[in-house]
This record gives structure tokens, C-alpha cells and sequence, in this order.
């Protein structure tokens, strides 16, 4: 299979359209602004116009609420020219000590806030982060709805929804639901089996996966694979003799395989390290044989398919 990404895809069944891998912002708090800038001017050079926010990233690490849309806002303030080449999505509904909360006003006043933080006018993109167990559909969508309708956002996504959390709230819905956030990797493959992808391909909805690298272990050594878990020393293996073949890294070979599902699955990248953003637009170049993709995913999970 030979990856043909290389043009611009649309969210799901929206007008907007996307570079085929994104810049995940998790770990993008805590630096100064012309170190911020560097790493959203790297992405953009190399091809990547869709940026991934929630209002919750900065808490890690010692940061507070809110802090890496206010450093990415910073961003844009002084090179205001950057906005007109994004995509710009951001989440919300995550309430530290609480912790969900996708209320009608809780949303409507997450929008105005992020809004306010990465000083723009339109979230291209806004995704509820996680599911509210005591959020109503009826509710969520209204909110939704309105907050559309105003302007406040272009589209809707939603992340670490079940399928049936996501078909209630399609239910609930007059416009489609452009994008889901499973996590997703060739290590972390539940949603090849457990309906998720499935289901995107049903309602024509765009998966972006998170932690498309297995949360980083898939850049251990070897030596510390095989010290923690065979089935995962096995699948660096084979990624790296895939990745010696093409002559590229065993990252970018595991970006490949993401990419390859019919879905169409955008991968969002979260690497703080500029020569790895670049790394990551190899992934495009990757050609995988259907026998290759299947190699890796039997090594992940230790057992042949049936």
C-alpha cells in the first residue's frame, strides 16, 4: 500500500480541510514565545496546517489551566499572519476536580475562554474531551448548535467517545460530527476491533488519533522492550527492519501504518523537538505491502490473525 496523502483532506463531511498529519499541543507550554514559534513555523513549513489545543494542556508539568492555548495564543499575536494558514481545533469539557463537565453553560463559557486565550475570533474545530457521564445529548447538542450557529466555532469533534456515546449525541445533532479522537497506534489498536474506526467509516468522519507513538513507548530501545514486554520488543523489531529497508525512522514507519486504514486516520504528533516534526512528514513517502501492515500489527498483539 502506497501511502497517497500528500493533498489536503477534508474533516470528515466539512469544507475544512487539513494537512494528513497534525501538531499536537500537550507538552507545548512552558516555553518562551520565540521557542513556541519555532515549533509551529517548523510544522507549517514542512506541510502541517492543523494544530490540536485543549484547554486543559499546560496542567502537566507544572503548568496551570489553560496554559499552552495562552502560549499558542502569544504565538499568534505576534505573527498574526500564522492564522490564516492553520486549522485551529481545541477542546473542552474537562474540569479539574470535578472532572467532566459538558453542561450547556459550562461549554459556552470553555468556548469564550479559549476564544479569549488564543485571541482569535472561530475554533475551527471544537471537540468535547471527554465523555460527561451526567451531560445530556439534547443539551450538549443545543450548546453546540448555538455556538455554531454564532460563529464561536466552524465544526464539531468529539474525543474519547464509545460508539454509542458518539451515535446519541449524532442523534441529537442536525449536522454531522466531523472528527473523533481515539487513542491510536500500532501498540494501542483497539479501535481496529472495538467499532471506533468502524464507525467512522460509517458516518464519513475523520479519526485523529492521539498518542499515535504508544504514548512514546514506541521509541524505547530495544533492550528496555524486551526488559518490560516481549510482544513489544517484537514490534520495534519489526519496525525497525521496515524502517532500515526505506530509510527512514521507526516512528515515521509507525505514523505509516496508522495512516494506511481506510478511514483516513490523521495522526497528531507531539514531539517539542523541531528535526522530529520534520521527521514526521516522511511518513507520507512510507509504502507498506498489505502483508507489512498486518507483520506489525500480529507482533503487537502476539498472536496470528485468525
Amino acid at each position: 500500500m502506497t501511502l497517497k496523502l500528500t493533498d489536503f483532506q477534508n474533516l470528515g463531511q466539512s469544507s475544512i480541510q487539513v494537512s494528513p498529519i497534525a501538531y499536537g499541543m500537550w507538552r507545548f507550554a512552558g516555553t518562551d514565545v520565540k521557542t513556541a514559534t519555532e515549533k509551529i513555523e517548523t510544522a507549517l513549513d514542512v506541510g502541517i496546517t492543523f494544530f490540536d489545543q485543549a484547554d486543559i494542556y499546560g496542567c502537566d508539568g507544572g503548568g496551570s489551566f489553560g496554559d499552552s492555548e495562552k502560549l499558542f495564543g502569544d504565538v499568534l499575536r505576534a505573527n498574526p499572519s500564522l492564522r490564516e494558514k492553520m486549522v485551529i481545533a481545541t477542546k473542552g469539557g474537562i474540569v479539574l476536580g470535578v472532572p467532566y463537565d459538558s453542561s450547556g453553560a459550562y461549554l459556552r463559557e470553555a468556548v469564550e475562554k479559549s476564544l479569549t486565550r488564543m485571541g482569535i475570533e472561530t475554533i475551527d474545530l471544537y471537540q468535547i474531551h471527554r465523555p460527561d457521564f451526567l451531560g445530556h445529548p439534547a443539551e450538549i447538542a443545543s450548546v453546540l448548535t448555538k455556538l455554531r450557529e454564532a460563529g464561536k466555532i466552524r465544526e464539531v469533534g468529539v474525543s474519547n467517545y464509545t460508539p454509542s456515546q458518539f451515535s446519541v449525541l449524532q442523534a441529537y445533532l442536525d449536522f454531522p460530527i466531523a472528527t473523533r479522537q481515539p487513542e491510536f497506534s500500532c501498540w494501542k489498536h483497539d479501535p481496529l476491533r472495538n467499532g471506533i474506526l468502524d464507525q467512522c467509516l460509517e458516518y464519513q468522519t475523520t479519526p485523529l488519533a492521539w498518542s499515535p507513538l504508544g504514548g512514546g513507548t514506541l521509541t524505547w530501545t530495544l533492550e528496555k522492550a524486551q526488559a518490560e514486554n516481549q510482544n513489544l520488543a517484537n514490534l520495534l523489531t519489526k519496525l525497525d527492519a521496515i524502517a532500515s529497508e526505506q530509510g527512514v525512522s521507526r516512528t515515521v514507519v509507525a505514523l505509516a501504518w496508522i495512516m494506511c486504514h481506510p478511514s483516513g486516520i490523521i495522526p497528531i504528533i507531539g514531539t517539542q523537538t523541531p528535526s522530529r516534526i520534520r521527521d514526521s512528514w516522511s511518513a507520507l513517502e512510507v509504502k507498506l505491502t498489505r502483508p507489512q501492515w498486518n507483520e506489525i500489527l500480529v507482533a503487537a498483539q502476539g498472536y496470528p490473525l485468525p
